[in-house]
C-alpha cells in the first residue's frame, strides 16, 4: 500500500499551506529580550538603587522623551535599567502582583492606525497590516525628525532571532525543523519585499526618497516578531514604546498582564491607554518581568525572540501527516476528516514528557484503513466511524500505523550531525548564545522523536492483547464471550 504518512521537516509554524495566514497576521503578543544595540558595561544589582548615568545616551534622551510627553515621572513605578538580558525594566519600589507598571496613550503606538493617519497611508492601504508597519518603522527610522525618533534610536539592530544567522550558524541547526522553517521564514520575507518594491517604494520615490533595502526590511520584521503585541481589543499589530523593553521570565506562569483602558493621556487629555501591570510580586531594583507565551515551543521562542528555556515541555516536534492522493479512498477519507475539523493534511504537535494530541491516533487509523477494514468508509457509518477510530480498529491497521510511525521517527532522527550524547556534552560548554540556542533545539528534538518512538514500540509490543472493532462489536450482538471466544448457538 502506498505510505500515507508524511513526517515533515516543517513545523506547523511554517507548513505550506498555513505559511503566509501566520505571518500576514503577524499576531505575537510578546517582545525581544536581548538588545543586541547595547554594550552592557555594567549590570543592576537588585535592591540598588537606579543609577541612569550608566544607560546609553539614546536610553536616557527616550525616557527623557516620555517625561516630556507626560507618560512617565520620577516616581514612576519601573524604568530601564542594564541587565543581563542587556535592556530591561527594573522597579524603582516594591510593585504587588497586577500593580500597574506603565501606561502608554494611544498617540504613542505604532500600528496599521498610524500608518492610515501618515503621508504613507494612501499607498499602503492594500497591503498586508505588518507590511504596512514595517514601512512605517523604515521610513520613520531614516526620517531625523520622526516624532517616533527617541523610540527608535534604542530598538536593536538585529537579535539572536534565526532569521539573522549566518550560513555557518544555520549548519549547526542540521536536521532540525527550525532549520526549515527559518529558511522558508526567509523566502516568505524577501518575496514580501520584492512585492512591495516593486508596487509600492519605486512607484512613489517622493515619499520614499531614501533607497530601503532587503536588511532593512529584515530588521522591520524582526522588530514586528519580537515585540509587538497583539492581544488588546480590536489591536492585531501594535508596537508600545516602553512596555516592549520588558523581559520573558520562564517562572511565570500567567500572560495576564497587558490592558487596554480610557484614562488621562497627560496634564489635560485623555485617551486610550495601554496598561502593563506585574504577573507577580517585585521587589525595588529586581527587573519586572512578564510571560511572553507559555504555549510556545523552543524553535518558536528561538525564531520570534532569540533565546530558548531548559524547560523539558519547551521541545517539540511536529508530525505533518496527510490523505495520499493516490489513496483509493481519498474522497472517503477526506470527507470524514474535514467532518471532524481536519483536512487532507494534518498537523500535531508533540511535547516531551506529555501525551499525544488527543485526535493524532483518529485520524493516523483513517489514513491506514483499507482493505478488509474500509467497510467503516461506507455511508452508513459515516455519523460514526469518527468515534470507533477512538479505538483500535484491527490489527492490521494498527501495526501500519506504529511501522510508519516508527521508521519516520528513525528517518527524522538520522537527519541530524550529531547525537543527544555529544549535545549534552557541548552544553556543559561555555558556548557562543546562537551555538547554544542550536544545541538545545537539536537536542530537544531528538528527545521528542525518541519518545515518539517509544511510545509506538510499546504499543507494537500490546498488538496481541488489544481488542479491536470486530470483538467490540461481536461483544456489543452478545456473540463473544469474556475471554474473546465466539459463541455458537445450537438450535434446540
Amino acid at each position: 500500500m502506498v505510505n500515507p504518512f508524511t513526517l515533515s521537516p516543517s513545523s506547523t509554524f511554517l507548513s505550506p499551506t498555513k505559511t503566509l495566514k501566520r505571518f500576514s497576521a503577524l499576531t505575537h503578543s510578546k517582545r525581544q529580550t536581548r538588545s543586541l544595540s547595547v554594550t552592557v558595561t555594567s549590570l543592576h544589582k537588585p535592591g540598588s538603587d537606579i543609577d541612569s548615568s550608566h544607560l546609553p545616551p539614546n536610553v536616557q534622551t527616550f525616557w527623557q522623551w516620555l517625561r516630556d510627553e507626560g507618560v512617565v515621572s520620577a516616581k514612576a513605578p519601573a524604568r530601564p535599567a542594564l541587565v543581563q538580558e542587556g535592556l530591561g525594566l527594573v522597579a524603582q519600589r516594591d510593585l504587588a502582583r497586577n500593580e500597574v507598571v506603565l501606561e502608554v496613550p494611544k498617540r504613542l503606538w505604532i500600528n496599521p492606525d498610524a500608518v492610515a493617519a501618515s503621508d504613507i497611508g494612501s499607498v499602503c492601504s492594500d497591503l498586508k497590516p505588518w507590511v504596512s508597519v514595517a514601512l512605517f518603522l523604515i521610513r520613520e527610522k531614516l526620517k531625523s525628525d520622526s516624532p517616533w525618533r527617541y523610540y527608535l534610536d534604542v530598538l536593536p539592530e538585529y537579535t539572536n532571532s534565526t532569521i539573522y544567522w549566518s550560513e555557518e550558524e544555520l549548519a549547526e541547526l542540521q536536521g532540525t525543523q527550525l532549520l526549515s522553517t527559518t529558511l522558508s521564514v526567509k523566502e516568505y520575507v524577501q518575496n514580501e519585499f520584492l512585492k512591495v518594491e516593486e508596487e509600492i517604494i519605486s512607484p512613489h520615490k517622493q515619499i520614499f526618497p531614501s533607497p530601503i533595502t532587503l536588511d532593512d526590511f529584515f530588521w522591520a520584521f524582526g522588530i514586528l516578531r519580537s515585540r509587538a503585541f497583539s492581544r488588546l481589543r480590536g489591536q492585531n499589530l501594535v508596537l508600545i514604546p516602553l512596555a516592549d523593553l520588558i523581559n520573558h521570565s520562564p517562572s511565570i506562569t500567567t500572560e495576564d498582564h497587558a490592558w487596554e483602558i480610557k484614562g488621562a493621556a497627560g496634564l489635560f487629555s485623555w485617551d486610550t491607554l495601554f496598561s502593563l501591570r506585574t504577573p507577580v510580586s517585585v521587589k525595588a531594583g529586581e527587573q519586572v518581568m512578564i510571560q511572553y507565551d507559555i504555549n510556545k515551543s523552543n524553535a518558536d521562542l528561538a525564531l520570534d525572540y532569540g533565546f530558548i528555556e531548559s524547560k523539558a515541555d519547551r521541545n517539540a516536534f511536529t508530525l505533518t501527516l496527510e490523505i495520499s492522493e493516490s489513496d483509493p479512498f481519498f474522497g472517503d477519507k477526506l470527507d470524514i476528516a474535514e467532518s471532524n475539523g481536519l483536512g487532507e493534511t494534518a498537523y500535531f504537535d508533540i511535547v516531551f514528557d506529555r501525551p499525544l494530541p488527543p485526535t493524532m491516533l483518529q485520524y493516523l487509523r483513517l489514513v491506514a484503513l483499507g482493505s478488509t477494514d474500509a467497510f467503516l468508509l461506507e455511508s452508513i457509518f459515516r455519523n460514526s466511524v469518527w468515534g470507533h477510530l477512538e479505538l483500535p480498529v484491527s490489527r492490521a491497521n494498527e501495526e501500519l500505523i506504529c511501522q510508519v510511525v516508527r521508521d519516520a521517527c528513525k528517518s527524522a532522527l538520522s537527519a541530524y550531525h550529531t547525537t543527544i550524547e555529544e549535545d549534552e556534552k557541548l552544553k556543559g560548554e561555555n558556548l557562543d548564545p546562537r551555538l547554544e540556542i542550536a544545541v538545545g533545539i537539536r537536542e530537544g528534538e531528538k528527545k521528542v522523536l525518541h519518545q515518539i518512538d517509544e511510545t509506538f514500540k510499546a504499543r507494537e509490543s500490546e498488538l496481541d492483547e488489544l481488542e479491536y472493532y470486530q470483538e467490540r462489536r461481536l461483544k456489543d450482538l452478545g456473540l463473544c464471550g469474556e475471554l474473546g471466544d465466539i459463541i455458537f448457538w445450537e438450535p434446540k
